[in-house]
Order: structure tokens, then C-alpha cells, then sequence
């Protein structure tokens, strides 16, 4: 096709495209993607043979990670989450805070908005936006979320927190039941995405929800009613809107194999995100840790409060993509799952997610025999 000056190209390996993997060359200079087509040539090259090439990986919902929380509120602490999860092919994402008092928050995301804005070290994710997730919930579904700092919803309690984010807030679950949250969503769907989650509503209930703006669901199956055959809830009515995303925390201990694979016949492999949901203890050793100001106990692939309530992940998003893969999910969509769809289900895809020309170069190389990680760019 040609040879490009000062740019890097990725040559001989097979690039997640379209949603396929196809023989072709990517050639990338100063941050940006500036050609995919066969046959490029550039003043440096990396030999891909043997290896898949996939966006880096998207992570929209995580608490922490190497023993650090996004609650925390320090500078020092989304550094290292950051540098975490690019050590694991995730190289954006969106820090998830937890249901905690007003000003608590408005400290937390103006400590990650200022972190954002500043940040010039390599080797770290980007901060591609945050995810507020509370306090507006159900106390009757509120799982690891601290139930006294549980608020009303309200369109004015949650331009505090939006401007306060300096507009990185991409996305905020809601528990559409309570009251004020339909005219909280119906008011504020132009300026964030919202999600139902940490929910005890039924199907009408959500069906509205969505009508008025939602387009979410968060951590499906999880901190919601199940689906009945005769209020089928959150996830029937999530079923019947045909935009509506669903988050998945595929760790092989929040969700089963079984529900993972029904999951994507359910929504396809179009609306399904995959994430972490990932605590401190993500990438340490066992014993006890701390997400949203409660003691949780690791023990191996589980991480609970002391009642036995699992308290967020311990995995990677890298890591949940390859057990999809072992529950039997095509590499292809669980791929998708875990770049395009989380992307743009928070409206970053137009950066973040793909392998196209004008999009951020960020890279996750694989061993195609055995999907360990290679490299990272």
C-alpha cells in the first residue's frame, strides 16, 4: 500500500476486525492508527506471526485492583490501577466508584478528574471516563454497597456529582423503583448513560426506565430480580429493548458457565459487556481488603463481606475474556464483548474499541495457541 514515515506497523498477524480476525497490517504513529490494508511498510516494524491483534481492552466497571481502591481518592492510587491494568491488556477504562456520602464522592471524582487531566506516564491505562455506581440504588439489592449512604435520586443531586467529575462521568446506575429516579433519568439521559442495577423492580417498572432514557443493565443477573417466566424483571425487559447493553462479570464465580452461554444467545454478542467488577484484592494475595469502607475476605477466586455477600471480583477483564473463551464463548465475540461493545455502550467507540484508522493505537497482542499476553501498546 505504501510506506509510512515515522509510524510503526504491525506485520503477519491475524487483526480482530469487524468482528473477524483477517490477515492485514496496522500501521500506527505518535498515538493514532493511521492505515490498515495489506502490505504496509513503515520505518519500524513488529513481527505479529503467531499472534492475534485486538483493540486493547476496555474496562467500564471496576473498583480497584494491586491493593488499591478508586475510593481511595488519591492521585496515587488510580496511577496504580492504571498501571495494573495495562500489565493486563486493558488499556482504557472507567473507574467505578461505590454508594457513599455526597461530599465523600464529589472528593473522589474530582481527585480522578484531576488525575485524568494531568497524567503524561507510559505504561498506564487511560482514564476514559468514570462510572458512578450508587448512590442512587435499592437498599433491597444494595450487595456490597453501604445501605445508609443509599440516596433519592434526583436530577439536581446528580448535576453536584457531574460537575464535579468535570464531565467524565460516562455512566451511573440507577434502581429505577425508587422514588424520583424515572424523572431523574427522563431529566439527565442527554448528559450521562444510565443503568439499572443493585435493583428489586419488576418489568414494567425497567420497560419504563428505559423508555424515558436507560439503555443499560448493570452486572446482569446480579443485585436484580431473576427472570421469571411471569415478571420476567430488569433482564426481560432489557431483552425486549433491542439497544439496551448488558454487563457481565465473567469470572467463573459470579455468573455460570451455563447463564454465561444463555446470556449471549439471549442478547447476542452485540450487546454484551463484558467486565470486571474488580476489587482491591484483584492481583493479590489472600486475606482481607476493603471495597466501599467494607472488610472483605479473599480466599482464592472469591472475594465476600463477612455475611458470605460477594464483594466484587478478583479477576482481570483479561482474565474474564479467556474463561468466556473456556465456557465455551467464540474467541470472536468474547473479544467483541470485551473492546467494541463496552466502548461504545459509554460512547467513547469513536476513539476506544476498534482497529480503524483515526482511533487511539492501543494494542493487545496474543499467543494464538494458548491466548497468554504477548505485548501491550
Amino acid at each position: 500500500m505504501g510506506y509510512y514515515h515515522n509510524a510503526t506497523v504491525l506485520k503477519n498477524g491475524l487483526v480482530f476486525s469487524d468482528g473477524r480476525f483477517v490477515e492485514t497490517d496496522t500501521a500506527f504513529s505518535e498515538g493514532r492508527i493511521v492505515a490498515v490494508a495489506e502490505s504496509i511498510d513503515a520505518d519500524e516494524t513488529i513481527d505479529c506471526s503467531g499472534l492475534y491483534v485486538l483493540p486493547g481492552l476496555c474496562d467500564i466497571h471496576l473498583h480497584g485492583c494491586a491493593g488499591h481502591d478508586v475510593c481511595d481518592g488519591s492521585a496515587a492510587s488510580i496511577d496504580a490501577i492504571a498501571e495494573y491494568q495495562y500489565s493486563r491488556g486493558v488499556t482504557c477504562f472507567c473507574p467505578t466508584t461505590m454508594t457513599l456520602p455526597t461530599e465523600r464522592l464529589k472528593e473522589i471524582l474530582r481527585s480522578i478528574s484531576g488525575y485524568t487531566s494531568s497524567c503524561t506516564r507510559k505504561g498506564r491505562a487511560e482514564v476514559a471516563g468514570i462510572n458512578l455506581e450508587g448512590p442512587f440504588v435499592s437498599a433491597k439489592k444494595c450487595g456490597a454497597q453501604k445501605s445508609e449512604y443509599i440516596q433519592s435520586p434526583s436530577a439536581e443531586k446528580l448535576d453536584e456529582l457531574l460537575s464535579a467529575a468535570n464531565g467524565l462521568v460516562k455512566l451511573v446506575t440507577i434502581a429505577p423503583e425508587v422514588e424520583g429516579a424515572i424523572d431523574c433519568i427522563s431529566a439527565c439521559s442527554d448528559k450521562v448513560r444510565f443503568s439499572l442495577g443493585h435493583t428489586d423492580c419488576g418489568h414494567d417498572c425497567a420497560r419504563r426506565a428505559f423508555m424515558v432514557g436507560a439503555d443499560h443493565l448493570t452486572h446482569l443477573f446480579n443485585a436484580m430480580p431473576p427472570f421469571h417466566h411471569r415478571d420476567t424483571g430488569p433482564v426481560g425487559a432489557a431483552f425486549d429493548d433491542g439497544r439496551c447493553y448488558v454487563e457481565l462479570i465473567c469470572d467463573g464465580v459470579h455468573i455460570s458457565p451455563t447463564a454465561v452461554r444463555a446470556a449471549f444467545r439471549l442478547f447476542g454478542d452485540e450487546r454484551i459487556v463484558l467486565i470486571s467488577d474488580s476489587m482491591e484484592a484483584a492481583g493479590m494475595p489472600d486475606g482481607e481488603y476493603s471495597l466501599g469502607g467494607q472488610r472483605v475476605i479473599k480466599k482464592a477466586a472469591r472475594a465476600t463481606l463477612s455475611d458470605g455477600t460477594l464483594a466484587g471480583s478478583v479477576s482481570d477483564l483479561y482474565d474474564c475474556l479467556v474463561t468466556a473463551v473456556e465456557m465455551g464463548i467464540p474467541l470472536e465475540s468474547a473479544v467483541r464483548a470485551a473492546t467494541l461493545n463496552p466502548c461504545r455502550s459509554v460512547g467513547i467507540d469513536d476513539r476506544y474499541g476498534s482497529i480503524a484508522v483515526g482511533n487511539s493505537a492501543h494494542f493487545l497482542l496474543l499467543d494464538r495457541k494458548d491466548l497468554s499476553i504477548k505485548m501491550v501498546i
